[in-house]
């Protein structure tokens, strides 16, 4: 009774879960691996802690106030100046940032692509147009456009589950030295590995994630009186996910590649466990995380776009079915102007690394707010433990900023 119970009131985290193993975690987490071994797990673990905590805030936010992030940002009081500030800066980092993420979900999907078929080439004035970006971006709207949920979250959790059960089996097949793995967990960074490990986190605790969570949550359940089931819902969810994050990182170790550009480069490493079977497990990993992420991120925008704008977030709106679309549109536009996908996907990861101080420090700040959340705001050693976490955050996306400059400390 009490499994059928859970099952019945499993909510939207497997889809927070989607949202984020995207081409991006599988291909930071497998870089992380190639280049450090083991030596970046904990950052990972400090990643899935941080998700969490984060995520428990915003559906928290979404139950007890029946308002998403978006829409409380539209309704907040105070000064209008303030208000304009934060709906711009929103609408800036959501709309924009997601654009460009799709644009790296759309080709790390067809990096997985081109292993089963590769796409042919279309020159246009001065662009080359990936007709395998093309199809996979106009797939993505269709499914979007149809605005089926409960379809959509059964597509999203069947890749999830393919996912986990290819990279899981994987990284277990390639027998790792289980006493470096565990070592791993033992916090440490230098120069060299600290923009791989701000994009660690980056991909994993995701700003938008935490705005899909708060709708979707507001949605799913009645009110400040199931939040015993969002926090088992989201628990359960970013901790599975978290460990496929780290199954690709011990894939990544494992492999002996050179170069890593593509989905096949990435398998060559892999060729002694599988043989020329690996090229197809990875290519099939990176066509499932980029079709779940390249849903989900536009979902997110839409919903942020219109909850700014007071406009409809019901998904076969007008609105939602706009909103989604330009975002597809840009990402499709983005993916056809020469840049690497791998080299796109990172730098993505790395730029929501420094972004998610600013975004993650304004929800603490709206959890202990007590005209806001009433009785359940965040109690003291909640505001302690998620300050804790911002500033960690924070100073990873300053020291990324300061070697970017080339200023050291």
């Amino acid at each position: 009774m009490r499994f059928k119970s859970f099952i019945n009131n499993l909510g939207p985290g497997p889809i927070i879960a989607a949202a984020f193993i995207g081409p991006g975690t599988v291909t930071v987490c497998t870089l992380a691996g190639v280049n450090f071994g083991f030596s970046l797990l904990w950052a990972l673990g400090l990643s899935i802690i941080s998700t969490v905590i984060l995520q428990e805030i915003s559906g928290r936010i979404g139950l007890v106030t029946g308002q998403d992030l978006s829409q409380l940002i539209l309704n907040q009081s105070g000064k209008p100046l303030f208000r304009i500030f934060s709906m711009i800066l929103v609408l800036t980092a959501i709309g924009l940032g997601n654009a460009a993420y799709e644009s790296g979900n759309i080709s790390g999907t067809n990096l997985g692509l081109q292993v089963f078929w590769e796409a042919p080439t279309l020159n246009f004035a001065s662009f080359e147009i990936q007709t395998g970006n093309l199809i996979l971006g106009i797939f993505a709207f269709i499914l979007l456009w149809l605005g089926n949920y409960k379809a959509l979250e059964r597509v999203l959790v069947g890749l999830v589950i393919f996912m986990s059960i290819a990279f899981s089996v994987t990284a277990i097949l390639t027998k790792p030295d289980w006493s470096a793995v565990f070592g791993g967990f033992v916090p440490k960074w230098n120069d060299d590995n600290l923009p791989t490990l701000v994009a660690l986190i980056g991909t994993t605790v995701v700003p938008y994630n935490l705005f899909l969570y708060a709708s979707l949550a507001k949605n799913r359940w009645s009110g400040a009186d199931d939040i015993s089931w969002m926090r088992r819902d989201i628990a359960i969810s970013i901790i599975l996910g978290g460990l496929v994050s780290m199954a690709i990182l011990m894939v990544g170790a494992a492999n002996t590649s050179n170069q890593i550009s593509s989905a096949i480069d990435v398998s060559k490493g892999l060729e002694g466990v599988f043989g020329s079977y690996a090229k197809y497990l990875m290519g099939f990993g990176l066509m499932a995380a980029g079709l779940t992420s390249s849903i989900t991120a536009p979902l997110a925008a839409g919903l942020v776009i219109c909850g700014i704008m007071g406009w409809s977030q019901e998904i076969r709106s007008r609105s939602m079915r706009i909103s989604m679309g330009v975002i597809v549109g840009l990402g499709l536009l983005f993916a056809s102007l020469g840049i690497k996908p791998v080299q796109l996907i990172t730098l993505a990861q790395l730029a929501n690394g420094v972004l998610l101080p600013l975004i993650s420090g304004w929800i603490i700040w709206i959890a202990s707010q007590k005209s806001v959340l009433g009785d359940f705001r965040n109690k003291p050693f909640q505001t302690i433990l998620a300050v804790l976490i911002w500033l960690v955050t924070l100073a990873l996306g300053l020291k990324s900023i300061l070697a970017v400059l080339g200023v050291s400390l």
